[in-house]
Order: structure tokens, then C-alpha cells, then sequence
């Protein structure tokens, strides 16, 4: 269902099931949409949206507090104070939030994002910079150019080939991974282990990091090209090609140089 332009505020006995609010952007934020089922809005401005089901916005979307379930998507900006979405949601234009931002289920971004606190559980794809002012956690897969906050916690599978920069940077990689620059004052990265017989036909969850700087490092399980840290743990499993600073502890199996893997002997390799 459409609403037209200049359509009114839902009236304050209750919301009004698929009818979107297409009002100027001067205006203030008011009433409540509600969805229900399948939704079609040309533009939501309101101080709740409410959608179960699947709603699709033509425009921009303007509310307080979203909370969806169900597929979504928007085809212009999202600004809201308070973002719940469970299941889909897809967006075109920006994506800015000033308290928390929280998905769970998939979440594709075409521009940049940025909340206050984000939380993303599930599969996140961020064609542009991904920011939380204060907090970013979450776990699943996570695509994205940069990512930027002030502590960062997460585990899955992460492709960030620019830069990941936070005060705190706590990453488990269980799944491969490829990370560029990791600027931190304190950076924990830890991969998954090989077994022996992943360690043999050189079938492992590869965790590939180009570059880490920061006070204080500590990884476990990575391949890392350049480290420069004042205190760096190597744990187990671990290969960094250059460090630049000191090395307060180091596992035996951790390995710091240049290195070649031979491949799997004949009749190993399947």
C-alpha cells in the first residue's frame, strides 16, 4: 500500500496498518506506522515504525524508533534515534542512527552507516565505511571498506581490506579472514587452530592480516605482514613477517620471517 504525499499523521487512536507518512522534511516527527504483511510507503516520517512482514520504502525513512521483522528495504536515507531490525534489512542511501543500531538476520548497506552503539548478528555486507561512535560487536560474517569505532568486538568472518580503527580491537576469526590495517591501542586477533590434518593438505581457516599497529598486540593463529607494537604475545600458530618493537612473549609454534609452505606430498592432495 502507497500513501501520497502530504498525507496526514496517523491519528492518535492508533496506527493506521500500511499507510506510510510522506511529509516535508521540516516537519516533526509524529504518530506511529504500523506494518503488517506486505507494505509499500513512497517516503516514512514519523516517531515509531513498526513492520512485520515485508515493507518496502521508495524514499527516505525519517523515525525515532524502528523496529522491523521481516524483510525491508529502503531505497533512500535512514535516520532514526533507535534501529531493531530482525530477519532482512537492505538500504540504498546512508544509514545514520544516533543511539543503537542492532540487526539480526542480514543487513546490506550501499552507503556509509554509522550508530551510536551497533550490534550485528548475522551476515553483514557494507558497501561503504561502517562506524559506531562508541561500540561495535556482534558475530557472523562482516564485509566492509573500513571499520571504525571506539572498542570493536566481534567473531566470524571478517573481509575489511582498508582499515579497522578503535581505542580496543577484540576479533575471533574462526572462519578465513583478510584484514588490512588494524590501528589500536590495545589489538587481539585470534584465528582458528589447524588440526594436523588440516596442517598437512594445508586446509585451514586462513587469517590474513596486512598490517597491525598498536600499544599492545596479541594474536594467536594469524598471518600477519608487519606488526609494530611496544608489547607483543605471539601465541600459537602465529607468523608475522616484520615486527618493529618488542616482543614480551612468544609461543614455540609462532613464527616471525619471511616463509614458503611446500605443498602436500603426492597422494595427499585431493
Amino acid at each position: 500500500m502507497s500513501s501520497p504525499a502530504g498525507t496526514a499523521p496517523t491519528p492518535a487512536g492508533g496506527p493506521t496498518p500500511g499507510v506510510g507518512v510522506a511529509i516535508a522534511p521540516s516537519a516533526p516527527r509524529t504518530g506511529t506506522v504500523l506494518d503488517r504483511g506486505v507494505a509499500r510507503h513512497d517516503a516514512v516520517r514519523a516517531q515509531a515504525w513498526r513492520s512485520v512482514g515485508n515493507a518496502r520504502v521508495v524514499g527516505e525513512v525519517d523515525v525515532g524508533t524502528v523496529t522491523t521483522r521481516g524483510a525491508v528495504t529502503i531505497g533512500g536515507r535512514l535516520t532514526a534515534d533507535e534501529v531493531r531490525a530482525r530477519g532482512a534489512l537492505e538500504v540504498v542511501g546512508e544509514v545514520r542512527v544516533s543511539g543503537s543500531l542492532a540487526v539480526r538476520g542480514s543487513f546490506h548497506a550501499y552507503a556509509p552507516v554509522r550508530g551510536g552503539d551497533v550490534t550485528l548478528d548475522g551476515t553483514t555486507h557494507g558497501e561503504a565505511g561502517i562506524q559506531a561512535d562508541r561500540r561495535l560487536s556482534g558475530r557472523g560474517s562482516l564485509e566492509a571498506p573500513t571499520l571504525l569505532a571506539g572498542a570493536i568486538d566481534f567473531e566470524g568472518a571478517v573481509d575489511v581490506p582498508n582499515t579497522i580503527e578503535a581505542w580496543r580491537v577484540a576479533l575471533t576469526l574462526p572462519g578465513p579472514s583478510r584484514l588490512g590495517t588494524v590501528r589500536a591501542h590495545v589489538a587481539v586477533l585470534r584465528g582458528k587452530l589447524p588440526n594436523l590434518v588440516e596442517k598437512v593438505l594445508l586446509r585451514h581457516a586462513a587469517v590474513e592480516v596486512e598490517r597491525v599497529e598498536a600499544d599492545e598486540v596479541e594474536l594467536e593463529g594469524v598471518d600477519v605482514g608487519f606488526v609494530r607494537s611496544g608489547r607483543l604475545t605471539l601465541g600459537r600458530g602465529t607468523h608475522v613477517t616484520t615486527v618493529e618493537g618488542t616482543i614480551v612473549k612468544r609461543h614455540p609454534t609462532a613464527w616471525v620471517g619471511p616463509r614458503s609452505e611446500t605443498p602436500p606430498p603426492h597422494g595427499l592432495r585431493r
